[in-house]
């Protein structure tokens, strides 16, 4: 059997644009409580506003993280980062093992253990242990603040001498964790909320936050808690409802996603211009090509009629501190799981749910896509 080192190594991510640290002191802190030892790189957590010292303080050392027997981290490993794993070594992050560009292969060529946290399915014992949704809270949150912020118009409804202002009307359309959050959020700057989405069981949710559920008559509830992909008659049904609808509300924030597939389209140009000058759209898929056409990752796009979309794809790293600390917490209790003995040791049950549907490969034995029966229908924040 191959060894699992007790050391967890927290690497600094290299993406330009990743704010976030896989852990954060305190849940180093828990970590250390729990008889492992912690390696921190150098500056892992300055993004976050995180430095050295405060790791230091938690019990973590200083050091070579990439060699400790687990690495955690957010992104999956670049192509030079894969370079840097040694056989034996274990990788617990987001790996996006549904996406074409993939390093599954990568990662079962360097004899490591590799568990995709996005994966972790969606009951109830494994809540603790899911990021994805974390994540996704996050990215809720942000996204109706940066609509708030470009928005031209208040959100709640203010009553002046100069006369009454009406609340804002926002429109989120796919109403999981992320679609919850930001209907949440809007209602609580005091906009008026309506929420969507194809799966007509999540109608009682959306109102259990205040928010009005607009009925389209589509129903295409999936497996897993997720939307399954709708025809193309049900597609064309729903795109001239919302075409219909589109026009009254000041702000429409965006979330659907499709496990392994491109982001559905969900407004046209034809809707984006029928919206009010001044309106905002958030398209909370632009990195799975986008729900909202004129979307372009990672920018903000004013079209001829006013309208402003924005598609930034790094919503929980605008929040890089809480959104690291969520994760943090996430990976924490995913550890426990795999550590259940007192001595430390990584120990991996494949007939546990929860383990079995987030390993990727182990020790250059490819586990992926899990067996039918297993399968997690997780995908990439936000959702």
């Amino acid at each position: 059997m191959t060894d699992t080192k007790t050391t967890v190594g927290v690497v600094a991510e290299s993406g330009a644009d990743e704010r976030r640290v896989a852990l954060v002191p305190k849940a180093v802190t828990a970590l250390v409580n729990q008889g492992l030892a912690v390696i921190v790189q150098s500056g892992a957590g300055d993004r976050a506003l995180l430095p050295d010292e405060l790791y230091t303080a938690a019990g973590a050392t200083i050091g070579d993280a990439w060699s400790a027997g687990v690495v955690v981290k957010v992104d999956p490993p670049t192509v030079a980062e894969l370079a840097r794993l040694r056989s034996g070594q274990t990788v617990i992050g987001f790996l996006h093992p549904r996406d074409a560009d993939n390093q599954i292969a990568a990662l079962k060529a360097a004899g490591v253990q590799a568990f995709a946290v996005e994966a972790i399915p969606r009951i109830s014992r494994a809540q603790a242990m899911d990021a994805l949704s974390s994540q996704a809270n996050v990215a809720g949150y942000k996204a109706v603040l940066l609509a708030a912020n470009l928005s031209t118009r208040f959100f709640p409804m203010l009553t002046t001498a100069a006369g009454t202002v009406k609340p804002a009307t926002v429109l989120v359309l796919g109403v999981g964790v992320a679609g919850l959050q930001a209907l949440a959020t809007a209602k609580r700057l005091g906009a008026r909320t309506t929420g969507y989405d194809v799966r007509p069981e999540v109608a009682d949710q959306v109102r259990s936050v205040g928010a009005q559920w607009l009925d389209l008559g589509i129903d295409a509830a999936g497996e897993g808690g997720y939307a399954r992909e709708l025809s193309e008659d049900e597609r064309a049904e729903q795109q001239k409802r919302l075409e219909e609808a589109i026009g009254g509300f000041d702000v429409v924030i965006t979330t659907a996603l499709i496990p392994g597939r491109p982001a559905p389209r969900l407004l046209t140009e034809e809707m984006v211009a029928s919206m009010k000058p001044g309106s905002v759209v958030v398209d909370m898929a632009a990195a799975q090509g986008g729900n909202v056409a004129g979307s372009v990752p990672d920018e903000v796009v004013v079209t001829a009629n006013g309208v402003t979309i924005i598609g930034y794809t790094d919503l929980p790293g605008r929040l890089p501190g809480q959104a690291s600390q969520l994760f943090g917490t996430n990976l924490v209790n995913l550890v426990k799981l795999l550590t259940p003995g007192k001595d430390g040791q990584l120990v991996l049950d494949l007939d546990d749910v929860v383990q079995r549907s987030m390993t990727v490969v182990r020790y250059g034995e490819l586990l992926w896509p899990p067996p039918p029966g297993r399968v997690s229908a997780g995908a990439r924040v936000p959702r």
